[in-house]
């Protein structure tokens, strides 16, 4: 019998019968103890990525932009593509947390810490392509309008560009206030159990002299919600403004007003699906199984296949809009999408994009983690080809055959990008090692209410309460004068 105030049919969101002290273990445990062999390997990978990429930007800005695939024709094409694709990764973290914290949801609280971690880390990547693309990243400042030996300099205010350096640089302070806060709490736990006096004083330093008073969890909840309420909306306006980079132009494929809501749709697509890549990674390293379950996995897969459903939709209406406008150049610029010299990048995303994510229709697929893992992979690879087309089959045939040309990129190009990649997962791998990946507070805020032995003893029909004895915890059924639920140490 489910007791009155509980939807029996809900999964545990925690499971492996949890006490509290367990939680507290489990979420130090990587902090504490040493690296394990799977984490030298993952992050040796990614170190020479990244020194990889860093050798490419290197020879970038020593040699000049002649030694990337641009041309005068396609004249943006991977570095602006890889911008895109960063900050559209960076999309999920903001939502996780600051949405489904205004709606209470509580499946968001074993995945929001590494989701806000993923989205600055991914923020970071997208920052370093303008500052290559400007060739001389040492005059970085004439962008900025300050008055100088020159006379003064001005920006156009006028241009997308500058907006975007507005909203991204908002959305990163906010999230990394955000993601900050809620490190409070485990920063302080972590503080409290180090025996070495180094690790001590560093984490008592970062947080911020959190006690754990009733005034300090009040203080908490309500930056928390601020923090919420201001990041809500940049999730839209972020992604929104990156469109408007090309909706604002005259180019055909690329002067569409659908452009908005269709990359802030094909952002929490490509977020929510690097989420599941990191996050099916991360509990088979750092052993959180019982804390990133199924359920997590199978609510973020159906996110994948909503967002998933209105991008295929958008790109319907693109194909439709073309033709009902009865404008030439903008019918050729999408018929020479799927059927022109780059048809096989366009039919990938479609295929990555489009087709992919409704295998998750069937509960079975979407509650495998295999599976899960390969269409999340899938999905960011697509959504990768999908910048592509935009960008490169919209600029490579314009309105004069005679300058029209194809693009390809060279060893200096493809090294950035997969430096960047690099880059990522070693601040990734870095960050699991140093600040708790789950908010610890947060699971053992759900643990009497979504944990699975709490649960089948609301499902026997048992009320229950816990009694501190002798250093142990053990659940009492009011029922029975006898213990019901195994004794935790």
């Amino acid at each position: 019998m489910a007791s009155h105030y509980e939807a029996s049919i809900r999964k545990p969101l925690v499971t492996g019968s949890k006490s509290y002290s367990d939680v507290s273990n489990d979420i130090a445990r990587p902090v504490e103890g040493r690296a394990n062999k799977q984490w030298w390997i993952v992050f040796g990978i990614a170190l020479v990525a990244f020194l990889w990429g860093l050798g490419a930007i290197i020879y970038t800005i020593s040699t000049g932009i002649g030694v990337w695939g641009l041309n005068k024709t396609v004249n943006w094409a991977w570095d602006i593509t890889n911008f895109v694709w960063w900050v559209g990764i960076g999309h999920a973290g903001t939502l996780i947390s600051a949405v489904l914290l205004l709606f209470r949801q509580k499946w968001r609280m074993a995945i929001n810490r590494s989701a806000e971690a993923m989205t600055i880390f991914s923020v970071v990547q997208a920052g370093l392509f303008p500052i290559i693309h400007m060739g001389r990243p040492w005059l970085a400042f004439w962008v900025l309008p300050i008055p100088n030996q020159y006379g003064s300099l001005w920006v156009n205010f006028n241009s997308p560009l500058l907006w975007d350096v507005f909203a991204i640089s908002t959305y990163l302070s906010v999230s990394l206030v955000f993601w900050w806060t809620g490190l409070l709490p485990d920063f302080a736990m972590i503080r409290d159990r180090a025996v070495k006096p180094f690790q001590k004083k560093i984490y008592s330093l970062i947080s911020f002299g959190w006690t754990g008073r009733a005034k300090d969890w009040q203080r908490f909840e309500e930056v928390s919600l601020v923090l919420a309420g201001l990041a809500t909306p940049l999730v839209l306006s972020v992604h929104t403004i990156v469109s408007f980079d090309f909706a604002t132009s005259v180019i055909p494929g690329w002067h569409t007003t659908i452009f908005p809501p269709y990359f802030v749709a094909g952002a929490i697509f490509s977020g929510f699906a690097m989420v599941n890549t990191l996050l099916i990674i991360m509990r088979k390293v750092v052993g959180l199984e019982d804390y990133i379950t199924v359920q997590h996995i199978e609510l973020m897969n159906i996110v994948i296949m909503i967002t998933g459903s209105i991008v295929g939709c958008a790109y319907i209406t693109e194909l439709f809009i073309a033709w009902y406008s009865g404008v030439e150049y903008e019918q050729y610029a999408f018929l020479n999408r799927a059927t022109g010299p780059y048809a096989w990048a366009y039919w990938a995303m479609m295929s990555c994009n489009v087709f992919s994510p409704q295998f998750m229709w069937f509960k079975r697929l979407r509650t495998s983690i295999m599976f899960s893992f390969f269409i999340s992979i899938v999905v960011n690879i697509g959504m990768w080809f999908e910048r592509f087309v935009i960008i490169v089959t919209s600029l490579h045939r314009d309105y004069l055959p005679s300058s029209w040309t194809m693009f390809s990129p060279t060893f200096v190009d493809i090294g950035i990008f997969i430096g960047t990649i690099g880059f990522f997962f070693v601040l990734f791998l870095l960050y699991s090692r140093t600040f708790p990946v789950i908010a610890q507070a947060e699971v053992k805020s759900i643990l009497k209410s979504s944990g699975d032995q709490y649960k089948a003893l609301r499902e026997e029909g048992k009320p229950l309460y816990t009694m501190p004895k002798r250093g142990k915890v053990t659940t009492y059924s009011v029922e029975a004068d006898q213990t019901t639920n195994q004794t935790h140490s």
